[in-house]
């Protein structure tokens, strides 16, 4: 007898209780009397259906909070309830976006044309080619931030922020790439550090600063903040590797400045075959050996975000429609950082702004846009395990993986790029993930502590300005490790 049947209610009897499961679906449910004088070898027979019992009814009945039926493999609370691509619906979730923050910044959104339209038309107009550029980038940055997040609320918790972090750094990745393109080695190595700097400088401070003013203190638990303090600072200590064996060396004065600058070139590329190993294995780390601390953590700050009820009844993208968002926007930031790579020599010679500046401060600022108001949003929500998660996970996969990258794909181009910073970007470095890592120490935090990391950032970005672009040769501009060779010589 199948464990599923069609009954009347003239068929029951007073050993047998119908249970309804479903329209049109009952079930005989046995009683204790009828289950004791079962057969004993009847006990595998009677577990199996009830483990199909239990595995069918999910399937076929399970809805979310909004009455939508749960597609298999999709989480509840990323359910949108429809299939496909949407128009309509799908330009109406994007422009609310997220967050107040981000819908403000939808209001961008026509500068977007307007940078590629002057690109083409006026391409003598390298000034305001680069402004409107610059700001073209912050909407798209932020569109493909909001697609991540949606896409993230369908998957697993640790797996939905992993991919959100990476998604969110596919901005800096392309930016990247572009810079290698274009052979500008100076600006990839100011922006790599730039780009660790901002994040936890600066989009720290800010998530310290605004829920610090919201509650006065903040409390984080030390799995995410140990963990990501430590990482940070032995990546920070593999990225000066390279940098400290060229000062040592040529110290020295006993090898010439050629096979110095060979030998830095492979000690970086080494170094950063073992730092993407890192990173795979901090990605193994949350995803299977330790998933289940990190889900625990992040239910909790679920369950404390004040603004939940809201987002678990604002209209959703579907899984179409995240990946359509996700194509649109890279497309566009992959033209919005050419025409905005090629005006940085414009900008740094007839300008007058520094390479460092450039790098360390106007890079970083607009590619991690998206994360930054993600962070910021999560903090004002009480949800700062989730925000540490993203500040300290972006710079994380900055220092492990981005940076390795561009020196690995830059070896395949037989391009001379590594990781031989400048002595003034090493030192911030340092001193940042120190003082960072301090502050992340007792697990918990105010706007003092936020308002103190912005303030510094400030100094950083004061100092980058002035800081002097690299002499100049009569045969054109002279590579970083020349300079430091005339420096030091």
């Amino acid at each position: 007898m199948g464990l599923f049947n069609r009954t009347d209610k003239e068929k029951s009897n007073k050993n047998t209780t119908i249970a309804t499961v479903g329209e049109g679906i009952e079930m005989k449910i046995p009683n204790s009397r009828q289950l004791a004088d079962a057969p004993q070898d009847a006990t595998s027979d009677r577990r199996t259906n009830e483990a199909s019992h239990q595995q069918i009814l999910p399937f076929h009945h399970q809805v979310n909070h909004m009455g939508h039926r749960v597609t298999t493999g999709i989480r509840p609370d990323g359910e949108s309830g429809r299939k496909g691509f949407h128009p309509f619906h799908f330009f109406r979730i994007v422009w609310r976006s997220s967050c107040d923050i981000s819908r403000a910044v939808n209001v961008l959104w026509p500068v977007v044309p307007a940078a590629i339209a002057v690109k083409y038309a006026r391409p003598d107009w390298n000034l305001p080619i680069f402004i409107l550029n610059y700001i073209a980038m912050v909407p798209c940055a932020n569109l493909i931030g909001f697609a991540g997040q949606e896409l993230a609320r369908k998957l697993h918790k640790v797996f939905g922020i992993l991919v959100e972090i990476t998604l969110g750094s596919v901005v800096e990745i392309i930016l990247f790439m572009v810079l290698l393109a274009q052979d500008k080695y100076q600006v990839i190595q100011a922006a790599i550090l730039g780009s660790i700097l901002a994040t936890q400088l600066l989009c720290l401070g800010m998530c310290f600063f605004v829920g610090g003013l919201r509650r006065g203190e903040l409390k984080f638990d030390e799995a995410v903040s140990e963990v990501g303090s430590g990482l940070l600072l032995t990546a920070g200590l593999g990225l000066i590797v390279p940098t400290a064996f060229y000062t040592a060396v040529n110290n020295r004065g006993s090898v010439s400045i050629d096979i110095v600058d060979e030998n830095v070139r492979r000690i970086s590329r080494i170094t950063s075959v073992f730092l993407i190993i890192a990173y795979a294995i901090y990605v193994w780390f949350q995803m299977r050996t330790h998933h289940s601390i990190y889900d625990d953590l992040f239910e909790r700050d679920e369950e404390r975000d004040e603004d939940r009820h809201k987002d678990l009844h604002k209209a959703k993208l579907t899984f179409t429609e995240c990946i359509i968002a996700l194509i649109i926007s890279v497309a566009l930031v992959t033209i919005i950082a050419i025409n905005l790579v090629e005006q940085i020599s414009y900008i740094v010679e007839e300008c007058h702004v520094s390479d460092s500046f450039v790098g360390l401060v106007l890079v970083p600022l607009v590619e991690k846009a998206a994360e930054h108001l993600t962070a910021v949003d999560e903090a004002w929500d009480n949800q700062m395990n989730f925000a540490l998660a993203h500040v300290l996970g972006a710079t994380i996969q900055t220092a492990l993986f981005n940076a390795p990258l561009v020196v690995v794909v830059g070896w395949g181009l037989h391009k001379p790029m590594d990781l031989n910073f400048d002595l003034f970007n090493i030192a911030i470095l340092i001193l940042a993930i120190l003082v960072v890592g301090n502050f992340l120490r007792d697990q918990k935090s105010n706007y003092l502590e936020g308002a103190l990391c912005v303030i510094v950032y400030m100094i950083v970005a004061v100092a980058a300005f002035y800081y002097p672009n690299p002499e100049t040769t009569t045969e054109g501009a002279a590579t970083a490790g020349e300079t430091r060779a005339l420096v030091l010589g």
